[in-house]
Protein backbone atom coordinates (compact mmCIF):
# COMPACT_ATOMS: atom_id res chain seq x y z
CA UNK A 1 0.00 0.00 0.00
CA UNK A 2 1.31 3.43 -0.95
CA UNK A 3 1.40 5.93 1.90
CA UNK A 4 -0.14 9.27 0.98
CA UNK A 5 -1.95 12.26 2.42
CA UNK A 6 -4.75 14.37 0.95
CA UNK A 7 -4.62 18.09 1.57
CA UNK A 8 -5.54 21.44 0.10
CA UNK A 9 -3.25 22.60 -2.69
CA UNK A 10 -1.09 25.66 -2.22
CA UNK A 11 0.76 27.95 -4.60
CA UNK A 12 3.97 25.92 -4.19
CA UNK A 13 2.18 22.89 -5.68
CA UNK A 14 1.33 24.57 -8.99
CA UNK A 15 4.32 23.33 -11.00
CA UNK A 16 3.64 19.73 -9.93
CA UNK A 17 -0.07 20.14 -10.71
CA UNK A 18 0.81 21.34 -14.22
CA UNK A 19 2.75 18.09 -14.77
CA UNK A 20 -0.33 16.09 -13.75
CA UNK A 21 -2.53 18.19 -16.03
CA UNK A 22 -0.12 17.48 -18.91
CA UNK A 23 -0.77 13.77 -18.43
CA UNK A 24 -4.53 14.31 -18.23
CA UNK A 25 -4.80 16.70 -21.18
CA UNK A 26 -2.71 14.34 -23.31
CA UNK A 27 -5.44 11.71 -22.81
CA UNK A 28 -8.42 14.04 -23.28
CA UNK A 29 -9.09 14.88 -26.90
CA UNK A 30 -10.84 18.20 -26.16
CA UNK A 31 -7.85 19.74 -24.37
CA UNK A 32 -4.20 20.42 -25.10
CA UNK A 33 -1.50 21.01 -22.49
CA UNK A 34 -0.73 24.73 -22.23
CA UNK A 35 1.44 25.52 -19.22
CA UNK A 36 0.64 29.23 -19.25
CA UNK A 37 -3.11 28.59 -19.31
CA UNK A 38 -2.87 25.85 -16.67
CA UNK A 39 -0.81 28.15 -14.40
CA UNK A 40 -3.41 30.93 -14.73
CA UNK A 41 -6.28 28.54 -14.12
CA UNK A 42 -4.71 26.99 -11.03
CA UNK A 43 -3.90 30.43 -9.62
CA UNK A 44 -7.50 31.55 -10.17
CA UNK A 45 -8.81 28.50 -8.34
CA UNK A 46 -6.46 29.05 -5.41
CA UNK A 47 -7.52 32.70 -5.16
CA UNK A 48 -11.16 31.74 -4.55
CA UNK A 49 -11.21 29.46 -1.48
CA UNK A 50 -14.93 30.05 -0.87
CA UNK A 51 -15.87 28.97 -4.39
CA UNK A 52 -13.11 26.59 -5.47
CA UNK A 53 -10.90 23.90 -3.98
CA UNK A 54 -7.99 21.82 -5.24
CA UNK A 55 -7.25 18.61 -3.36
CA UNK A 56 -3.78 17.15 -3.76
CA UNK A 57 -2.39 13.76 -2.86
CA UNK A 58 1.21 13.71 -1.67
CA UNK A 59 3.39 10.67 -1.09
CA UNK A 60 5.48 10.13 2.05
CA UNK A 61 8.24 12.33 0.59
CA UNK A 62 5.81 15.22 0.01
CA UNK A 63 5.71 14.78 -3.78
CA UNK A 64 2.39 15.64 -5.44
CA UNK A 65 1.03 12.42 -6.95
CA UNK A 66 -2.59 13.30 -7.65
CA UNK A 67 -5.15 16.06 -7.77
CA UNK A 68 -8.84 16.91 -8.15
CA UNK A 69 -10.54 20.28 -8.31
CA UNK A 70 -14.05 21.46 -7.52
CA UNK A 71 -15.87 24.71 -8.17
CA UNK A 72 -19.29 25.82 -7.04
CA UNK A 73 -21.99 26.90 -9.47
CA UNK A 74 -25.61 27.72 -8.74
CA UNK A 75 -28.05 25.06 -9.89
CA UNK A 76 -31.54 26.30 -10.66
CA UNK A 77 -32.66 22.66 -10.76
CA UNK A 78 -31.41 22.10 -7.21
CA UNK A 79 -32.03 25.60 -5.87
CA UNK A 80 -28.59 25.30 -4.32
CA UNK A 81 -24.92 25.07 -5.17
CA UNK A 82 -23.70 22.27 -7.37
CA UNK A 83 -20.06 21.22 -7.51
CA UNK A 84 -18.31 21.07 -10.86
CA UNK A 85 -15.45 18.57 -10.47
CA UNK A 86 -12.52 18.58 -12.86
CA UNK A 87 -8.87 17.60 -13.14
CA UNK A 88 -9.11 14.23 -11.40
CA UNK A 89 -5.75 12.65 -12.13
CA UNK A 90 -3.30 10.38 -10.32
CA UNK A 91 0.28 9.86 -11.48
CA UNK A 92 0.56 6.56 -13.38
CA UNK A 93 2.86 4.88 -10.82
CA UNK A 94 0.37 5.55 -8.01
CA UNK A 95 -2.89 4.36 -9.54
CA UNK A 96 -4.92 1.48 -8.11
CA UNK A 97 -4.15 2.44 -4.49
CA UNK A 98 -7.36 4.32 -3.60
CA UNK A 99 -5.86 7.75 -4.22
CA UNK A 100 -8.42 8.76 -6.86
CA UNK A 101 -11.26 7.75 -4.53
CA UNK A 102 -9.69 9.70 -1.67
CA UNK A 103 -9.29 12.80 -3.85
CA UNK A 104 -12.93 12.60 -4.95
CA UNK A 105 -14.03 12.17 -1.34
CA UNK A 106 -12.05 15.26 -0.39
CA UNK A 107 -13.61 17.50 -3.04
CA UNK A 108 -17.06 16.07 -2.30
CA UNK A 109 -16.64 16.78 1.42
CA UNK A 110 -15.56 20.33 0.61
CA UNK A 111 -18.56 20.83 -1.71
CA UNK A 112 -20.96 19.45 0.88
CA UNK A 113 -19.51 21.76 3.51
CA UNK A 114 -20.24 24.69 1.16
CA UNK A 115 -23.89 23.66 0.73
CA UNK A 116 -23.67 21.84 -2.61
CA UNK A 117 -26.40 19.27 -3.12
CA UNK A 118 -25.12 17.72 -6.35
CA UNK A 119 -21.79 17.12 -8.05
CA UNK A 120 -21.00 16.57 -11.68
CA UNK A 121 -17.92 15.85 -13.71
CA UNK A 122 -16.88 15.16 -17.26
CA UNK A 123 -14.68 12.40 -18.64
CA UNK A 124 -13.40 11.85 -22.15
CA UNK A 125 -15.54 9.26 -23.97
CA UNK A 126 -12.41 7.35 -24.99
CA UNK A 127 -10.84 7.29 -21.52
CA UNK A 128 -12.16 3.86 -20.60
CA UNK A 129 -10.09 3.54 -17.39
CA UNK A 130 -11.57 6.82 -16.09
CA UNK A 131 -15.11 5.87 -17.11
CA UNK A 132 -14.74 2.48 -15.40
CA UNK A 133 -13.30 4.15 -12.28
CA UNK A 134 -16.19 6.63 -11.96
CA UNK A 135 -18.73 3.84 -12.37
CA UNK A 136 -16.94 1.72 -9.75
CA UNK A 137 -17.02 4.54 -7.19
CA UNK A 138 -20.72 5.24 -7.68
CA UNK A 139 -21.00 7.95 -10.34
CA UNK A 140 -23.84 7.59 -12.84
CA UNK A 141 -23.91 8.67 -16.47
CA UNK A 142 -26.67 11.10 -17.36
CA UNK A 143 -28.63 11.81 -20.52
CA UNK A 144 -27.01 15.25 -20.78
CA UNK A 145 -24.58 15.99 -23.62
CA UNK A 146 -21.93 18.64 -23.23
CA UNK A 147 -21.69 21.40 -25.81
CA UNK A 148 -18.78 23.80 -25.88
CA UNK A 149 -18.07 27.08 -27.60
CA UNK A 150 -15.11 29.42 -27.30
CA UNK A 151 -15.78 32.98 -26.18
CA UNK A 152 -12.49 34.18 -27.61
CA UNK A 153 -12.80 35.97 -30.94
CA UNK A 154 -10.04 34.95 -33.35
Amino acid sequence: MTAYTIQSACREDISALIVLLDALFTIEQDFTPDHTAQQKGLELLLQQPDMAYIAVAKNADGKVIGMASAQLVVSTAEGAYSAWIEDVVVAADYRQHGIGSALLASVMDWATSKGATRAQLLADMDNTPALDFYQRVGWKMTRMVLHRRSLIKR
